[in-house]
């Protein structure tokens, strides 16, 4: 029956979950720029989009599905499912091959966006089609594609959306060449880490095109000029996504050893995290902390990256320098 509430007799506390769910997304301040946004929340059951998925406990990892036979078992699965929380949906020998975001993130990188009635969107990612489900709420199915390299992800999304209402075009493919065949688009957004910007991307959006990606560990927003060119800055927040799969490889990452050594705890704090990640392989640990003193502990909002002509590098204040460093 793929754990749909209503086969259980659980549509009240469906609604009711469902309804706190928008709550805390709202009060996370996610779509203060745009309530549109709530809509779709509020329409869209993500439980039917989770129908299984791992919750993590003190041995490891359990497995909640609709169709437990257990009716309590059932109404934990489906108050799990409304949780403001990213969910782990497929596993294999213990790595997170694809998960669920959690909503109140999707809502801010949904809103950043910044959709337009008529706009095609390219998801990179498919997922469990959740976020696919989404757009197609604001936008109509025939204007979002979803694409994802793994064809069990890409049928299960789709199953998941029909069961929603929604028949969105979901492609099965490598997403770090797009998908040519239904550009151009007005939007690209990925739900997975970059390791590099995907050449194949700029060629395939409109000009003037936005394309919002999770990368290091942040999310960088990216306006289009034209098919060599794209620049743009990280939004505030932090964002921690599954790589693309058939893109470049994320940076090497620094040892214990070397983050233990710095001064005043610098190695644990998140925004120097942040600037090892998006200068992996470039700065030493040590040029790295440096730089980030010397700026007064910059916070993401500061940084950026330029696409130029099949260059790319990620930036602090300003894409002409003083401080730039190349990226894959």
């Amino acid at each position: 029956m793929g754990g749909h509430a209503t086969d259980h007799g659980l549509d009240d506390l469906a609604a009711t979950a469902r309804a706190a769910l928008v709550r805390a997304i709202e009060a996370s301040g996610a779509w203060d720029s745009a309530p549109v946004w709530r809509d779709a929340f509020e329409s869209v059951p993500r439980h039917l989009f989770v129908p299984y998925y791992y919750a993590g406990t003190v041995s490891g990892y359990e497995r909640r599905w609709g169709d437990d036979p257990a009716r309590g078992r059932r109404e934990t699965w489906l108050r799990g499912a409304y949780a403001d929380a990213p969910l782990a949906t497929r596993m294999r020998d213990g790595e997170l091959l694809s998960s669920s975001s959690q909503p109140s993130l999707m809502a801010t990188m949904l809103v950043a966006l910044d959709v337009r009635d008529g706009d095609a969107v390219l998801e990179i990612g498919a997922g469990t089609g959740y976020n696919a489900a989404l757009l197609a709420h604001r936008l109509g199915d025939a204007l979002v594609t979803s694409v994802d390299l793994d064809p069990e992800i890409t049928e299960a999304a789709r199953r998941h959306l029909a069961a929603a209402g929604h028949r969105p075009t979901v492609v099965t493919g490598d997403g770090a060449r797009g998908c040519p065949e239904r550009a151009p688009f007005d939007r690209i957004i990925a739900t997975c880490t970059l390791g590099s910007i995907p050449r194949a991307w700029l060629p395939q959006c409109r000009p003037g095109a936005r394309i919002l990606a999770p990368f290091a560990t942040g999310i960088v927003v990216l306006r289009v000029r034209d098919a060599g060119h794209a620049e743009g800055r990280f939004l505030h927040t932090s964002a921690y996504f599954v790589p693309l799969r058939g893109g470049a490889p994320p940076g090497p990452e620094p040892s214990d050893r070397e983050l233990d050594a710095l001064p005043r705890g610098a190695g644990r704090n998140e925004l120097f995290r942040f600037l090892l990640a998006l200068t992996a392989g470039t700065l030493a640990v040590d040029e790295a902390y440096a730089i980030w003193e010397r700026e007064e502990r910059p916070q993401r909002e500061r940084y950026g990256i330029t696409v130029d002509d099949g260059r790319a590098w990620a930036w602090l204040d300003d894409p002409g320098g003083p401080y730039t460093w190349p990226l894959p």
